[in-house]
């Protein structure tokens, strides 16, 4: 058995600091990189790609909406040509910073409101998908199990990664349980490390409502402002070894 352990990292800007990203990358294998938008700033796209490829943590871009004040947590409602013409940018602005360190690009993982509007909404899936295929056919896309992400991906000929969120509640549906509603972040990294094994070995998880939900899992999200999240990854890794898993990055085309 084999999964990904990824993170939401660099969306740190100007004077203010979110995230653990430094110990983070002491335990994740993947990094979703922000670009400016949602979180993040020139400086610290490049600090945390040298962070990155210090730790030998793949590199990947994390697009999210135009909404610095609301941390890219707030849906906004663009055209599909607005979302892929701001996606495929801020993968460019990744894939150019990492390519002056050294670095190839491997994946794309969008962020908050974009991943879960492009979950249900098949044009801006569609959008997204379109804008990593402009950019580059042998990225990743990481998209949660059954969505539209999925579809919009696989259609134009682009690899998907699997992804699950141990530190993150579920509903009955599959759908990730709005941060609104209580108990829709889990923050007892024992009960996060056992979803975890549960995810990557029996493909299950449990939802809020008790409900036992099949799942594929080829990657597994630790949120990195999550308090404590350095702490997290490492727990949840330890768990998962110990299970018999086998943590890496997923391979390129």
């Amino acid at each position: 058995m084999r999964i990904d352990l990824n993170a939401d990292v660099g969306e740190s800007f100007g004077a203010y600091t979110i995230g653990h990203d430094a110990g983070l990358m002491t335990s994740i294998t993947s990094a979703n990189i922000a670009a400016g938008f949602h979180g993040g700033d020139p400086s610290v796209l490049r600090a945390t790609i040298r962070l990155a490829c210090a730790h030998g943590v793949a590199v990947g871009a994390h697009p999210g909406f135009p909404d610095l004040a609301g941390f890219g947590r707030r849906e906004l409602h663009v055209t599909p040509r607005e979302a892929e013409d701001f996606i495929l940018y801020q993968i460019a602005a990744v894939a150019g910073v990492a390519a002056a360190e050294g670095a190839a690009l491997r994946h794309v993982k969008a962020h908050g409101a974009l991943f879960n509007m492009a979950a249900r909404d098949p044009d801006l899936a569609s959008a997204l998908a379109r804008a990593v295929a402009a950019f580059d056919r042998s990225l990743v896309v990481f998209a949660s199990p059954g969505s539209a992400m999925v579809g919009a991906a696989r259609r134009l000929g682009l690899r998907v990664a699997l992804e699950v969120f141990a530190d993150r509640a579920y509903e009955a549906d599959g759908r990730l349980a709005s941060r609104q509603k209580a108990g829709s972040v889990i923050h007892d990294p024992d009960a996060v490390a056992a979803r975890a094994v549960r995810m990557a070995t029996d493909r299950a998880v449990v939802s809020l409502d008790g409900t036992l939900l099949p799942i594929e899992a080829d990657t597994m999200c630790i949120h990195s402002d999550t308090p404590a999240a350095d702490r997290l990854a490492r727990r949840v890794r330890s768990a998962l070894e110990a299970a018999g898993v086998t943590v890496e990055a997923l391979g390129r085309a």
